[in-house]
């Protein structure tokens, strides 16, 4: 809702409407401008004609990257139940060229678009799954719920899967109600009537069982669920704590508003007080369907202000105030160390050193690729997984890091084939300077190993260590040698039997790298393990 102009010394609060051409679609881009203060302009950018149209464009959702969108077209002549269902809601997508303009919409087909009202709900990090409205099985439709839908190696979308959430019917009984996952892939957002017959929405959390399935739906407290006032849409940005969601309640501009709150705790029952994100994101009319790139800059919704149709898909840029807390996009590729062909796997990731499982996510089936999104202020240990293959995990230590902003980094692994000859390095084993006695952060890595001549008894390996050239010969054969034997003892401690384990130190003789910079000679202290006998 448009504000009238205030003159307060240097302040200034007002709006400005104006088209602009744009050279990427060659059209006419409606903006609104708001006017904070004199160095501050909030933006209502359209995304053009490539993703919108004379009709209405709703419920975008953004893939981490920013460059991936699906939103929904209503009633278009190429929806799959367009003849026969008016107002058929089917999902298109566009993606984000590297000069920033957005291809033209496309059609998504079957298994995706199946009935009248159709949906995404999430886009996993990697891009390899999507989070659709409606629980299938097999490709049937059961009903109400949500389902998952995976990148195949050939391309094209799986059939979608319901979750199975335990008691789901009990919830889900109202005209509306939608999903989210946070980008970790553990945690399920859902909003939904909980009472028959009733209008009001109350947003829920569940998490992922070991088992694959969901815990039973849990309210996400009074904070967030006014009593008799409508919450929806849910959308958690990447860091895992800010939440943004739909809500009528009391103080809005118009009808729903978009709200930000923080998550303070693990219970998901803590929240700070939610606040108003004002206009332009919030108007006179209902607003809803918030969500962001990782990177947390830009916000896309839906609008039905200076549109072409009756509503389309545009993106603000946020203030500071309204941003998510900075996380780290990790990219990167997972290949067969020996072959160095491109993987399909599971991707996991813990905290160090307590080995809480974190996240997880998979590669590409094509290329191996991969992208993880980790909040700031915790040491992560990074592995893919495969049948047949043993992981050789990173480190990435985001504890230690300055709070810079947003950031990408690349990061690639690999997977080591579990063969006579083969050499293993494990990043994740941690000495203090000087010293042989094992770091707690250690134990995570070196558990794999033993659990690696568990389920494979026949093997037999050599555990090395190896140094820079920094130091004496002799000084850097004692340390090399004593940090294997602490590895060899730890491991023989988890019940393994010594004869099929072998500790020798290599000090310096054996480099990966120059010893030239800080890097290289970083390559060279190593831990490692070599297959004997399989």
């Amino acid at each position: 809702m448009k504000q009238p102009i205030l003159l307060l010394c240097c302040i200034v609060c007002s709006f400005i409407s104006f088209a602009q051409y744009s050279a990427d679609t060659g059209t006419l881009v409606e903006k609104t401008q708001k006017v904070i203060d004199a160095a501050t302009i909030i933006k209502i950018e359209n995304l053009g004609v490539n993703v919108n149209s004379d009709l209405a464009e709703l419920r975008p959702t953004v893939s981490a990257d920013g460059n991936l969108l699906f939103f929904i077209c209503e009633n278009h002549p190429a929806n799959t139940k367009y003849n026969s269902v008016p107002n058929s809601q089917d999902i298109w997508f566009s993606e984000r060229d590297e000069n920033g303009k957005w291809s033209n919409a496309v059609h998504l087909g079957y298994p995706l678009n199946t009935m009248q009202y159709n949906a995404v709900y999430w886009i996993s990090p990697d891009n390899n799954k999507i989070l659709i409205r409606g629980a299938f099985r097999q490709g049937a439709f059961m009903g109400k719920g949500v389902s998952l839908c995976t990148l195949e190696e050939n391309g094209n979308w799986s059939e979608p899967e319901m979750l199975l959430i335990k008691n789901y019917q009990k919830y889900d009984l109202g005209r509306q109600s939608g999903a989210t996952m946070i980008h970790n892939g553990r945690v399920l957002l859902l909003y939904m009537t909980p009472e028959k017959g009733g209008v009001n929405n109350d947003i829920f959390v569940c998490f992922l069982n070991s088992d694959g399935t969901w815990t039973e739906p849990k309210s996400l407290g009074k904070k967030i669920n006014l009593p008799d006032y409508d919450e929806m849409t849910p959308y958690m940005a990447a860091d895992g704590e800010s939440l943004y969601f739909s809500s009528n309640r009391p103080g809005g501009l118009g009808d729903n508003d978009i709200y930000m709150s923080k998550r303070l705790d693990d219970t998901w029952q803590k929240w700070s007080d939610p606040v108003n994100l004002g206009s332009p994101i919030n108007t006179n009319t209902w607003d809803a369907f918030f969500t962001l790139d990782a990177g947390g800059e830009y916000a896309y919704l839906t609008s039905s202000e200076n549109t072409y149709g009756e509503s389309d898909i545009v993106r603000v840029k946020l203030l500071e105030k309204e941003k998510p807390n900075p996380v780290v996009l990790v990219t990167g590729n997972v290949y067969n160390q020996k072959t160095k062909q491109p993987l399909s796997a599971q991707l996991i990731y813990e905290t160090l050193p307590d080995g809480t499982l974190a996240g997880n996510g998979a590669s590409n089936a094509i290329d191996g690729s991969f992208k993880i999104v980790l909040p700031y202020d915790k040491n992560y240990s990074i592995r893919a997984t495969a049948d047949h293959f043993f992981a050789i995990s990173e480190n990435l230590n985001l504890d230690s890091l300055i709070k810079a902003g947003y950031k990408e980094i690349h990061k690639d692994l690999y997977l080591a084939p579990i063969e006579i000859g083969q050499v293993v390095r494990l990043n994740n084993v941690f000495f203090d300077f000087d010293k042989w006695d094992l770091r707690p952060e250690s134990f995570i890595e070196l558990n794999r190993v033993v659990q690696l001549m568990n389920e494979n008894p026949s093997i037999e390996i050599e555990m090395s260590a190896h140094t820079d050239s920094k130091g004496s010969d002799d000084y850097n054969f004692k340390l090399s040698d004593e940090r294997a034997r602490s590895v060899r003892e730890y491991i023989l401690s988890k019940g393994i039997a010594a004869s099929r384990i072998i500790s020798q130190g290599y000090g310096e003789t054996k480099p990966v790298a120059e010893n030239d910079t800080d890097e290289n000679r970083q390559l060279n202290r190593r831990v490692e393990f070599k297959i004997l006998k399989d």
